[in-house]
């Protein structure tokens, strides 16, 4: 009897600390909670203006916005929009996996966060000022035609910039960052220890990376390229600045319809439509990445 009544006490006096905690956490989470309620209505009245017609975003009810994305020319910048974007993320993982190898076997602490800070210094820069960087340097008279016509190798500017190549290229460094991090995570979390039996076993240091550390770290690269893709489908000032109108991306094609047309409608149609792509193949990555997650541990 005594027991039991202990037992009772000691419940109910665990029952206060175990809410208080709970509201300790709604509480830490509140911000982001607020934060993710702003971003969520913002989406809810872009779709509801994207039914309105011109003039009467929040009164009119029409399908017209959607029927206009169907025309050639914006099926051909969305493709665009989603192909530079695949290409780019691919690209910047490959360029990532080795920086992020090395990141993570590093054995100095100092020497981590040099590393660190060299590979995030370009998010402390604004994204118009890279952009113009790059127009430095890759403009006609630029520092690269310059190097190359005083070495002989061209007579002539080549064109790198208001194409998709030098969209491309901007696309890659000023999302290279988002790739690293989750690279890096990935593989520091692979333990040393298979490496050695690897090697062990007989295994080229290549043949390590290949077969043990790669497939390992493999969640966290598709998460890298996720974050890029997603990143890279919705830039506006690298295609506008370093591709100019000769390379219409879906976010460039939005600013046109909102600044000099003001077709909210048209405009919204066009945001949502991105979105949806956008959310389709990041959803289709996390099936892989949950795939890639299960087989490392074994699990059908």
């Amino acid at each position: 009897m005594e027991s039991s009544l202990t037992h009772t006490a000691g419940s109910a006096s665990s029952q206060p600390a175990v809410s208080s905690a709970s509201l300790r956490a709604w509480l830490f989470l509140t911000p982001a909670l607020l934060f993710l309620g702003v971003l969520v209505a913002a989406s809810v009245l872009v779709l509801r203006m994207s039914f309105g017609t011109k003039g009467a975003e929040w009164t009119g009810f029409s399908l017209d916005s959607y029927a206009q994305l169907l025309e050639p020319y914006y099926l051909k910048s969305l493709l665009l929009t989603l192909r530079l974007a695949l290409i780019s993320a691919v690209a910047t993982v490959l360029l990532a996996i080795p920086v992020g190898y090395c990141m993570s076997r590093l054995q100095s602490a100092l020497a981590r966060r040099v590393f660190l800070a060299a590979v995030l210094l370009p998010l402390l820069v604004n994204l118009l000022l890279q952009s113009y960087g790059w127009l430095v340097i890759l403009g006609p008279s630029g520092m690269v035609n310059q190097l190359l016509m005083h070495l002989g190798l061209i007579k002539r500017p080549i064109m790198m910039l208001y194409n998709q190549s030098g969209v491309l290229l901007g696309l890659i460094q000023t999302a290279f960052p988002l790739a690293v991090l989750p690279i890096a995570s990935a593989m520091r979390n692979v333990s040393r220890t298979y490496e050695e039996a690897a090697a062990t076993l007989g295994a080229h240091r290549r043949q390590t990376f290949m077969q043990v550390v790669l497939p390992m770290a493999m969640p966290g690269v598709i998460t890298a390229a996720t974050l890029v893709f997603a990143y890279n489908a919705s830039s506006f000032v690298v295609p506008l600045l370093l591709g100019g109108r000769r390379v219409p991306m879906l976010a460039v094609m939005i600013h046109d319809q909102i600044a000099p047309l003001m077709n909210w409608p048209a405009a919204s149609a066009a945001g949502v439509v991105l979105i949806a792509a956008t959310l389709l193949i990041m959803s289709l990555s996390e099936r892989l990445s949950g795939r890639s997650r299960r087989m490392l541990e074994g699990q059908p």
